[in-house]
């Protein structure tokens, strides 16, 4: 593998610092920024650019349930003397993978430039390192984050990508997506996909649309086109600016 590619190696280390990296290829990049500072210093800045991002999220409050979860996964039960198990479980499975993991599950698309569609995936190609956007990562009741919502600041079209399964809806209902500013009426952006990703054009840039607004709302509606949101709010999210 060609690791003079500058492109290629903030690729990897985006992809290290969300989690997704697994295998021979993390481990191979791991043994890389031992060796090298260039390396070290690149998984530094995505790991301040993704730290920005998290604050976008509203806080949760983790069940004990999950507790328990990583307790088991971090701290297994001393195995048997002659176990198979023992000998066969990886090496080196322990809270570093769980962190890993959650942070994919809640950052997932902004290292990596498969999520990133027309204008946005062209502006990573073109060795801008995070585009400037609005994004929102849309959460339900839960906390588990199911939509992702970009636009490329100045851009004229939004993308949506569900990240996970929604809500079953009643026949003639759509999910539809709302920004609501700071101040004023919230307005509708567009109607979310039932799976995969969905884009769409804005009626305006996406800077004077969503400059001022500080949520990201999913209702359920029945109207084809609401002046307003309903109250079955099944998603909701910080609207959040990177640049």
């Amino acid at each position: 593998m060609r690791y003079t590619d500058t492109r290629l190696l903030d690729e990897l280390a985006a992809a290290y610092v969300l989690g997704t990296l697994a295998g021979g290829a993390r481990r191979r990049f791991e043994r890389l920024q031992r060796d090298r500072s260039d390396v070290r210093g690149l998984v530094a800045q995505w790991e301040e650019r993704l730290g920005r991002l998290a604050q976008s999220v509203p806080p949760q409050q983790p069940s004990a349930g999950l507790w328990r979860a990583i307790a088991a996964r971090t701290q297994p039960a001393p195995a048997r003397s002659g176990s198979v198990s023992s000998w066969l479980r990886p090496a080196g499975f322990g809270l570093g993978g769980v962190v890993a993991g959650v942070i994919a599950a809640s950052t997932l698309f902004f290292a990596a430039p498969g999520l990133f569609v027309t204008s946005d995936q062209l502006a990573m190609r073109s060795g801008e390192r995070l585009p400037q956007s609005y994004v929102g990562v849309l959460t339900d009741a839960a906390g588990n984050g199911r939509l992702l919502v970009s636009s490329l600041r100045h851009g004229r079209t939004l993308t949506l990508k569900v990240l996970g399964p929604i809500a079953s809806l009643a026949e003639g209902e759509r999910l539809v997506l709302w920004a609501v500013p700071a101040e004023g009426p919230a307005f509708a952006m567009g109607v979310v996909p039932a799976s995969g990703t969905a884009v769409s054009l804005l009626p305006d840039t996406s800077e004077k649309l969503l400059s001022k607004v500080s949520r990201l709302i999913v209702t359920r509606e029945t109207a084809s086109a609401p002046a307003m949101p309903s109250a079955a709010v099944v998603l909701s999210g910080n609207c959040a600016k990177l640049w």
